[in-house]
């Protein structure tokens, strides 16, 4: 192969994302970061463009960037078409809050996922006045996701805000009887 044809041979990488969004379907695995956040909100944007059909996500997500996630849960309940999303490996911090954005009856795991909710933490320094800020903000942060929580599973606030008071990890059967899952799935013939 020269140099030439090599540059013209499409990367495997490519036509997987595009086989996936021909299918209507958006992977986010790993952490959340502002580019991720960018990738999933401009797939769902095309997607939403392209048809109101359903979009699928598959999530497995260690957390990452709050506001990353933010926008990631914003703009699933933002766009028409109805977002189902399937929870496996592990869903946790930021990606739960992701994994909460769709009805319950849109959230489904694969048996074994692990889902766990924490407060927001952050490295705070500088200034006593910087630090009381960013103390501050965070716990307005952990107030507001807490009630995100609260409102997409059903649980009070306080017992959220209690059981996110530390790592709180749920099996996919302890997610949905929690109310963050809807259905534990086998196969993708499930999803309906």
């Amino acid at each position: 192969m020269t140099p030439a044809t090599a540059s013209h041979s499409p990367d495997p990488r490519q036509i997987i994302e595009q086989r996936l969004l021909n299918t209507r379907t958006i992977m986010i695995y790993g952490g959340i970061s502002q580019e991720v956040a960018q990738d999933v909100s401009e797939k769902l944007i095309i997607l939403s463009q392209e048809s109101d059909a359903d979009i699928t996500i598959y999530l497995n997500s260690q957390g990452g960037h709050v506001e990353a996630g933010d926008t990631i849960f914003d703009m699933i309940r933002h766009v028409t078409p109805r977002v189902r999303i399937v929870g496996t490996g592990w869903v946790a911090s930021a990606g739960a809050l992701i994994y909460a954005a769709p009805p319950r009856d849109c959230r489904f795991a694969l048996p074994n996922t692990r889902f766990m909710l924490h407060q927001p933490s952050g490295g705070v320094g500088g200034t006593a006045s910087d630090v009381k800020i960013e103390v501050e903000e965070l716990l307005k942060m952990r107030k507001r996701l807490n009630q995100i929580f609260a409102d997409q599973t059903g649980q009070s606030l306080e017992r959220v805000t209690e059981d996110s008071d530390r790592n709180f990890w749920m099996s996919a059967q302890e997610a949905v009887n929690y109310g963050l899952a809807g259905k534990v799935v086998q196969s993708a013939s499930e999803l309906s």
